[in-house]
């Protein structure tokens, strides 16, 4: 049986009724207030991570981890740049370390030349990604004792990095990619940088970031964070080592940070004792001592 025309116009009537109230309702609705002052600038933050920009999220966060006295946003602001330093970091190894590589397997003296200028590069972008996760270690354990908990607030960026950059097997075998193919190596070498260094924070795989970052946020255990954060240190000195950049002052520089992060994860660990954690602490102390002493 069809309904009548009378009743579908009475539908499409109460339709349009529904429809006009909404729109009155929103109109009459007050905009939602943008966040400002340092609840401003950690929202821009974020905006700028989730958007892959993640220079621009060091720039929003600057201010608010320097704070003095500190606000609410200090310590999550230090913890996002522990991230995106990090995530920097491993992106500047990863392509100085396949430059490397291309340096040496190439015959060509141009493709040797480019690649080096390259390595060059990614060394000099890395060493500054180093000092400034240094400088955000300071930052924290200057502060007073590790809290027990830290919090990771941030979304998780849009633009995923892949597994692997496989232009970066081609360099390593000294063959030849184009300047965009360049371009777009970096940029993906940066995505899959930052995803590995939100995997490393969160103790998982990117699936468990994902899930973890899903309510906007996820708590770390302290010891796990300052375990994070001094190994991640530790890999940043290499790049003052004689393989790379040879400045040793710098190399301790930033041992010496490593080693206070170190300590202040053994002082928690006083509190609530684990044979496992305590034990990878002094693993990471041993690799500092070693570093260091092979200057």
């Amino acid at each position: 049986m069809h309904p009548s025309p009378r009743c579908t116009f009475h539908s499409i009537g109460a339709l349009a009724t529904v429809f006009l109230l909404l729109s009155l309702v929103l109109r009459c609705s007050p905009p939602v207030e943008r966040p400002v002052g340092p609840a401003g600038d950690y929202e821009d933050a974020k905006d700028m991570f989730k958007r892959n920009r993640f220079d621009r999220a060091l720039e929003f966060t600057d201010g608010l981890a320097k704070a003095s006295p500190p606000t609410k946003f200090t310590e999550r602001a230090r913890v996002l740049r522990v991230v995106v330093y990090t995530g920097q970091l491993k992106s500047a190894k990863e392509l100085a370390d396949a430059y490397d590589k291309g340096t040496e397997q190439t015959k060509n003296p141009h493709f040797k030349a480019e690649y080096g200028r390259l390595r060059s590069d990614d060394l000099q972008y890395g060493a500054k990604a180093a000092l400034g996760l240094a400088e955000t270690a300071h930052q924290l354990t200057t502060a007073g004792p590790l809290p027990k908990q830290v919090t990771l607030e941030a979304p998780f960026p849009t633009t995923e990095g892949p597994l692997e950059v496989k232009e970066l097997a081609r360099v390593k075998e000294g063959g030849w990619i184009e300047p965009d193919q360049q371009e777009s190596v970096a940029t993906d070498s940066m995505n899959k940088g930052m995803d590995d260094a939100l995997a490393a924070a969160v103790s998982g795989d990117r699936s468990k970031v994902r899930a973890a970052l899903a309510s906007g946020s996820t708590q770390i255990d302290g010891v796990d964070f300052a375990l994070f954060l001094g190994n991640e240190l530790a890999e940043g000195a290499t790049l003052f080592d004689r393989k790379h950049i040879r400045d040793s002052q710098k190399l301790k520089t930033v041992c010496n940070e490593a080693d206070e992060v170190a300590k202040a994860a053994l002082a928690l660990l006083k509190d609530n004792p684990d044979k496992d954690k305590e034990k990878n602490v002094k693993k990471l102390q041993d690799r500092l001592k070693t570093m260091v002493k092979n200057l």
